[in-house]
C-alpha cells in the first residue's frame, strides 16, 4: 500500500466509522422503547402542536425524550406536517418512531361515555364530571349560561332534553362542553328528521313540543309496546284540555327535594312542571329521550283511553273511564303497597 492510499485510509476510515456510529446510535435511539413511569401514559396533542412542543408534553408526562432528536426524526421522516391533534396513549414498548408514526396517522386513543335515555341534565353533568378522560370546563356554570352557548338563537327555554342519549366516542382531553354540543347537534338532527313523520292530526305545534312530550313518554315507560299507547293517552288528554297528571313531571319539579316516593302534598307543588295543577305540556322536556319515545310522541296510538297505571312488571294497564282506572289502581298499585 503506497503512502497516498495509507493517507486516505487514515483520513477516511475515522469519518466512515464516525458516520457509522452516528447512524447506529440514531437507529438505536429511534427504535429503543421509551421509559414510561406507568404501563400507559395519555398525551393530549393540541391543534398546531410542533414536534418540539409534543416532545415537551411527553417529557412533562414523565417520559424522557430528546426534543431535538424527536423534531429531527419528524422532519427526516416527513411526518412533521402530518401530526394530528387528539388524545394518544403511549404504552410500554413504544419507541419514538412508533409514537411519531401513531400521531401522524391520527391513531387517537378512543374513550367513550354513555348518556342514558331518561337522564336529566343534572345526571348528564354528573356523568361528565366523573369521567376521568373528559376535560372539565363547566364547573358551576349555570344552566342559563350553558343554554346561551348551546342555543345562541334563543330557540329553547331550557337546556333540559336537548342532548341525545347515546354512546359517544371521543379522544382523551375532549371538554365537557364539546360533548354536550355534540349531543345537542345529534338531538337537533334527529328531531329535524323525525318531525316530518308526525301524524297528520298531531296536536303538536312544533318540534320542541314533540321533544317535551317524548320526554314524558321516556320517563313513564321503558316497555316498548306501551309507548305509543301512552302517547295516545297524553294526546287524548291534551285534546280535551285535561291535565296530563304524570308523576315524572312532579318528581322533576321537586328536584333534589324528591324523597324517593311521591306523597299527596307533593302533587300540589307550586311549579309550571306540575301537570296535576297545570294543563297542557310542561314548559320544557324533563329528560333526554331516545328515538323510540320521539317516534311515539309523533305518532300516538289512536284509542279512547284516558288513564293508565303501572302493573309492576314494566307494562301498564289502560282504562277509558275513571271507575275502570280506579279498579286498575286497586289491582296493580294498591295491592303492591305494604
Amino acid at each position: 500500500m503506497n503512502a497516498l492510499n495509507r493517507l486516505l485510509l487514515y483520513l477516511v476510515l475515522p469519518v466512515v466509522l464516525l458516520l457509522g456510529g452516528i447512524v447506529a446510535t440514531t437507529y438505536f435511539w429511534v427504535q429503543r422503547p421509551l421509559e414510561l413511569p406507568t404501563e400507559r401514559v395519555d398525551i393530549l396533542v393540541p391543534p398546531g402542536a410542533t414536534p418540539s412542543k409534543i416532545a415537551q408534553l411527553i417529557n412533562q408526562a414523565g417520559i424522557p425524550l430528546n426534543a431535538y432528536g424527536f423534531s429531527a426524526l419528524a422532519r427526516v421522516g416527513e411526518l412533521d406536517t402530518k401530526i394530528k391533534a387528539g388524545g394518544y396513549q403511549i404504552v410500554r414498548g413504544d419507541s419514538p418512531w412508533t409514537v411519531l408514526r401513531r400521531m401522524a396517522l391520527g391513531d387517537v386513543t378512543a374513550r367513550q361515555i354513555t348518556l342514558v335515555e331518561g337522564w336529566n341534565l343534572r345526571q348528564i353533568r354528573a356523568a361528565l364530571a366523573q369521567h376521568p378522560d373528559i376535560k372539565q370546563t363547566l364547573g358551576p356554570k349555570s344552566e342559563s349560561e350553558l343554554l346561551k352557548r348551546l342555543d345562541p338563537r334563543g330557540q329553547f327555554s331550557s337546556a333540559e332534553g336537548l342532548f341525545f342519549p347515546d354512546t359517544y366516542i371521543f379522544p382523551i382531553g375532549t371538554t365537557d362542553v364539546e360533548l354536550l354540543e355534540r349531543a345537542a347537534r345529534t338531538q337537533q338532527r334527529i328531531l329535524e328528521q323525525a318531525w316530518p313523520t308526525r301524524a297528520p292530526n298531531s296536536l303538536l305545534k312544533n318540534p320542541y313540543e314533540a321533544l317535551i312530550l317524548a320526554s314524558l313518554i321516556e320517563k313513564e315507560t321503558g316497555h316498548a309496546p306501551d309507548r305509543n299507547r301512552i302517547a295516545g293517552v297524553f294526546s287524548n288528554r291534551l285534546r280535551i284540555n285535561m291535565p296530563l297528571q304524570t308523576d315524572p313531571t312532579v318528581i322533576y319539579a321537586l328536584g333534589e327535594n324528591y324523597s324517593g316516593k311521591l306523597r299527596k302534598p307533593d302533587l300540589a307543588v307550586d311549579s309550571a312542571y306540575n301537570t296535576y295543577t297545570h294543563t297542557g305540556l310542561p314548559p320544557s322536556p324533563i329528560a333526554s329521550s331516545g328515538r323510540a319515545a320521539l317516534a311515539a310522541a309523533l305518532n300516538p296510538e289512536k284509542h279512547n283511553y284516558l288513564y293508565f297505571v303501572a302493573k309492576g312488571d314494566g307494562s301498564s294497564a289502560f282504562a277509558a273511564t275513571l271507575p275502570e282506572h280506579n279498579k286498575n289502581v286497586s289491582t296493580y298499585l294498591l295491592s303492591r303497597k305494604p
